[in-house]
């Protein structure tokens, strides 16, 4: 099962009741009210725990409003259970790890531990991120546009993830990301249309396309 990237910063492109849960999801966190999260996590439909408030200009998921606050250390850990990014960084850059070392909340700090990433694994990222942006914006052209946050590539590496799903609102598909051979894969599709499928391979140099005519 694909892990999806809740990439979505219009809140009017997007379901009513998933918005209505996001904003529970929000307020509970914000008030540190840790029961109704995780209740909220465990009973609502695709809601993730790595989503920020839609609309919102902090992006502060769960993880990054436990480390504010310095919750209980069990509820970091249940949120990293759920599947919450340590590596997932906010509107400031800040990944949750950050904050609760600036809030001094050295309690969760461990739980929150992330492999660091040196300057040139860095710098790949970003190569990443504004290759797979520019990929994405050439793919969805002909489509209403739609604002989003930009895929962080790194949490793909870091976060070891298999495949993240973005799915695009209008298009009727969206786009699969992979790691192979530290190299970013990329499949993107639009259901709706025959033979829309392109795979592509990102690497720092440059985004090429592999395969094309499928889906």
């Amino acid at each position: 099962m694909n892990i999806e990237w809740p990439g979505v910063l219009d809140p009017t492109m997007l379901h009513t009741s998933y918005v209505s849960a996001v904003d529970a999801l929000a307020d509970a966190a914000k008030g540190g009210r840790w029961d109704d999260v995780l209740r909220l996590l465990d009973s609502a439909d695709n809601l993730s725990p790595n989503q920020w408030r839609i609309g919102g200009r902090s992006w502060f998921t769960p993880l990054h409003q436990a480390a504010w606050l310095g919750a209980p250390l069990q509820v970091v850990e249940d949120l990293v259970a759920r599947g919450a990014w340590r590596s997932l960084r906010n509107a400031d850059g800040d990944r949750p790890i950050d904050i609760a070392r600036k809030q001094g909340h050295n309690h969760v700090v461990e739980a929150l531990s992330v492999r660091e990433s040196g300057g040139q694994a860095q710098r790949k990222f970003a190569a990443w991120d504004q290759r797979l942006a520019e990929l994405i914006a050439e793919r969805t052209q002909g489509f209403e546009p739609v604002k989003t946050r930009p895929v962080p590539t790194e949490i793909i590496a870091l976060e070891q993830i298999e495949n993240l799903w973005f799915g695009y609102p209008g298009m009727y598909g969206g786009f699969n990301m992979s790691m192979y051979k530290d190299r970013l894969f990329v499949e993107s599709w639009c259901r709706v249309v025959s033979g829309s499928g392109q795979a592509h391979v990102i690497t720092e140099g440059g985004c090429v396309l592999v395969e094309e005519g499928f889906v």
